[in-house]
């Protein structure tokens, strides 16, 4: 089958080659996908610099999600059979022509929706649900801050929570960004490059739920703007990885920080969070309301134009593969 690799194990998007490896066999609970779409997110470009390595026991072919039809069942698996429209949460491997996955993060692709569309699906709907619904215990009426809202986990948040009854704040860099994130369902949309960021925060707030992917360079302003008993939720930290935290004021308002991986969750808990978003949130990809848009699409052997688009940070939305 066809793969992407990365030549030397590490490197800069230039690394990244077409090469043919042999086709896995599903083990015992697994199926054998085939891939037909691919979702690109920022662990791929981590990992194909050598900041994130996969875990143990994952293939090392980038790709955290994928969806395709199942093409063969390893012992054990019911529910599925060959043919079905899937999209699935992977430890690794969406880079490739098959990928084999555990059975128990499969998806159903609805009839209305192509395989593009549903390869942006799995990685940012768990990280969603994990961090901002059970990490963050996001209630209907609460208000929802995302900071980064227009890339693939921030457009999947707005949606999410606005299908859930809440209010939206997000922040973006930029006119056109900001814009875009109105156009998703944000209430109020913020260019955190515009003078005057701070106090349009300030007066938008306060949040009962952060979910923060700038990190370091914002943890003075989102503790400010953290309502009493408030939850900020760290998935990222482009912004840096130290914070200065006033450990008075978070006693004071009974604030919660904490912050959270999806890749390095045992097979189980990935298992139980699928479980979770068939039964709660997939209504809502169903109906329509959560769709991610899709920025942008690439053939599997223009995987490094993909990555060099994601690195850019001009996108609004999802980056997909298509085989």
């Amino acid at each position: 089958m066809r793969v992407i690799e990365i030549e030397g194990g590490r490197g800069p998007a230039a690394a990244l080659r077409l090469a043919e490896r042999p086709t896995p066999a599903p083990g015992p609970g697994e199926v054998r996908l085939r891939v037909r779409a691919a979702g690109v997110n920022r662990p791929d470009l981590l990992q194909r610099e050598g900041l994130y390595p996969p875990p143990p026991g994952a293939p090392d072919i980038l790709g955290l999600e994928a969806a395709g039809e199942v093409d063969a069942l390893g012992e054990g698996v019911s529910g599925w059979q060959a043919g079905d429209r899937v999209c699935a949460l992977l430890g690794g491997g969406g880079y490739a022509e098959y990928a084999v996955v555990d059975a128990r993060c499969l998806l159903p692709v609805p009839d209305d929706l192509d395989f593009v569309a549903a390869a942006a699906l799995p990685e940012t709907l768990l990280t969603v649900w994990a961090n901002v619904f059970e990490a963050g215990a996001l209630a209907p009426g609460e208000t929802l801050l995302v900071h980064g809202a227009t890339s693939g986990i921030g457009v999947t948040a707005i949606q999410m929570a606005k299908a859930a009854g809440a209010r939206v704040i997000a922040t973006s860099r930029g006119a056109a960004k900001t814009t875009a994130a109105l156009a998703l369902g944000a209430d109020v949309s913020l260019d955190a490059t515009a003078p005057g960021f701070d106090a349009e925060l300030d007066a938008a707030g306060p949040a009962h739920v952060i979910l923060d992917m700038v990190g370091g360079a914002y943890a003075e302003r989102n503790q400010r703007g953290l309502a009493p008993g408030g939850r900020w939720v760290v998935i990222a930290t482009q912004g840096g990885r130290a914070a200065n935290i006033d450990l008075m004021l978070l006693m004071l308002r009974r604030q919660t920080l904490t912050g959270s991986t999806l890749r390095s969750r045992p097979a189980d808990e990935k298992a139980r969070l699928t479980a979770a978003i068939r039964a709660q949130a997939w209504p809502w990809v169903v109906s329509g309301q959560v769709r991610p848009p899709i920025e942008a699409t690439f053939p599997l052997a223009k995987a490094q134009d993909a990555h060099l688009r994601l690195e850019a940070g001009a996108h609004v939305g999802k980056v997909v593969l298509t085989l």
